[in-house]
């Protein structure tokens, strides 16, 4: 089973990741829980580009490129070898944030996005896509570190990256949802829990 959990930073995703794969883990899944861009060596090289070299100049579409690169890595050396094994993945952002950031808010053609996804990840979709949906002002006072390359194009921005995921997730197949992240940290995990269980259940009927 795959799984994804994306929305604006700030709205608690990495807190949430660890205790559903804890869930997981307790209901006798193996899990493994990834990120994108990340968790391959060449995804990683591409995360520090993308977000933190800010003397290395990138064109909209060469952005686009490198998040695509990074996730067609992380296909094929993690998810796809994960999947055939029987494992569960829990994965902070998957191609539905490339095509909000860098479409909806970036510009780009969103449908040439979806084309380019299917191609980077040779067609391995999450079963389950949950958005984390907060206000980008109030996403923004949570993060206490220093903002990276796509945090520093302010709220305006991410107000498009919002309305993005609310137009684009529907977009995303299997069982989807999108949950209010402003609430506490328990009420939401239970919120996601059920959202997967019913995602578990969808799968189950389709193989039986």
């Amino acid at each position: 089973m795959f799984i994804t959990l994306d929305g604006i930073d700030g709205g608690g995703k990495s807190t949430q990741i660890e205790l559903l794969a804890s869930w997981l883990t307790s209901q006798g899944h193996r899990v493994q829980t990834h990120r994108d861009p990340g968790s391959t060596k060449l995804g990683t090289a591409i995360r520090e580009i993308l977000l933190h070299r800010e003397d290395i100049p990138l064109a909209n579409t060469t952005e686009m490129l490198l998040y695509m690169a990074a996730r067609a890595q992380l296909v094929a050396e993690n998810i796809q070898p994960a999947l055939q094994a029987g494992e569960t993945i829990v994965c902070d952002r998957f191609l539905l944030a490339n095509v909000v950031y860098q479409g909806s808010a970036g510009g780009l053609d969103v449908e040439d996005l979806w084309q380019v996804g299917q191609i980077a990840t040779a067609g391995c979709m999450p079963d389950v896509t949950i958005v984390l949906d907060i206000d980008p002002e109030i996403a923004a006072s949570r993060i206490q570190r220093g903002q990276d390359r796509l945090e520093k194009r302010g709220i305006a921005y991410f107000q498009k990256v919002r309305r993005g995921f609310i137009d684009q997730l529907p977009r995303c197949g299997g069982t989807t949802a999108m949950i209010d992240a402003n609430t506490d940290i328990q009420t939401l995990h239970e919120q996601i829990i059920a959202v997967v269980q019913k995602g578990i259940d969808a799968m189950h009927k389709r193989r039986y």
